[in-house]
């Protein structure tokens, strides 16, 4: 598999990006200026950037209440992301959807959704719509393994084959249901329910950048050329809890430290690509010193930016055609 160094340095920067993002929110969130919950990407940021780095603004994606990652990763700005999570008028929604409904549908990105399985239905007709409009593009649904046993999205996979929608369905799966395991809830195996709705599978280690980006495109090759849906199965886990203030006792003493230690997709990214000189320790390095600067004139700006006011209220809630 050859990656060009442009993609390697720009998925490397997205990923750093959304680790330095979350790592900031965990912080921030705690000071209790945050509106709302945030639920944080930490620990799957290869699954978000792998994915989307084969999509185009013209590809749309839909994404979960888990949702920052998939945004930086489909190009939104992180200063407009940070204001809308501060609820503020320069936020990209205009301060009005928070952390679990932030869309900017210039760039295809359909939003993030406090619905569990919300997601996979509005793929359908983005599908759709790129079917019908003929326009190559292809529309990615990302839900968790909780969110697998919806109606919704059981629905979802089966309009998508009848219609033979350029579709894929991305199961990040983190091993946990908010609090409950997945190996106790999901019945039967992910590949089965593929399988039982006509789709092709394909499967991955979501800690590891190179496998979800080799895997990844495959299936959306697959969907792109016509072939129908398909659905790709990314195992990984993350670092935080299911929100912020989650004490995660449901989980086993040291998971996630040795998760932290053995599995972090951003370490093991940066020593594969040193150890066989496809990019320099030292250009990484001023990645992480551009990224770190970059969040933080976003939390600056974010903080000093005006809230809503009572006049924005009923603006942006009914469009004219």
């Amino acid at each position: 598999m050859q990656i060009s160094r442009d993609i390697l340095t720009r998925s490397y920067r997205a990923m750093r990006t959304i680790r330095d993002f979350e790592e900031r929110l965990h912080v921030e969130f705690a000071t209790g200026e945050i509106p709302g919950f945030v639920h944080l990407y930490c620990g799957e940021e290869a699954s978000g950037v792998g994915v989307c780095a084969h999509l185009t603004d013209t590809d749309t994606i839909a994404s979960t209440h888990r949702g920052h990652g998939h945004c930086i990763a489909k190009g939104v700005a992180v200063d407009g992301m940070m204001a809308e999570i501060y609820g503020r008028q320069t936020g990209v929604c205009r301060g009005k959807g928070g952390s679990m409904h932030i869309a900017d549908l210039s760039l295809g990105m359909l939003g993030a959704n406090g619905i569990v399985g919300g997601g996979p239905p509005l793929i359908c007709g983005a599908a759709l719509s790129h079917k019908l409009l003929k326009d190559n593009g292809v529309a990615v649904a990302f839900y968790g393994d909780g969110a697998s046993n919806e109606g919704s999205t059981l629905e979802s996979l089966n309009l998508a084959t009848v219609w033979q929608l350029p579709a894929v369905f991305v199961v990040e799966d983190n091993g946990y249901g908010e609090a409950t395991g997945a190996s106790y809830a999901c019945a039967g195996t992910q590949k089965d329910r593929a399988a039982g709705f006509g789709m092709p599978y394909f499967e991955c280690d979501g800690t590891d950048f190179f496998a979800v980006y080799e895997t990844a495109g495959e299936a959306i090759a697959h969907a792109r050329s016509g072939k129908g849906p398909a659905m790709l199965h990314v195992h990984l886990s993350r670092w935080y809890g299911h929100f912020e203030g989650d004490a995660m006792t449901y989980r086993a003493e040291g998971e996630v430290a040795k998760e932290r230690a053995e599995h972090d997709c951003l370490a093991n990214f940066r020593k594969h690509v040193t150890e066989i000189s496809l990019l320099e320790a030292s250009a990484l390095d001023d990645i992480d010193a551009s990224v770190k600067s970059e969040i933080e004139a976003a939390v600056v700006a974010a903080k000093a930016a005006p809230l809503p006011e009572e006049a924005d209220l009923m603006r942006d809630v009914y469009v004219s055609y």
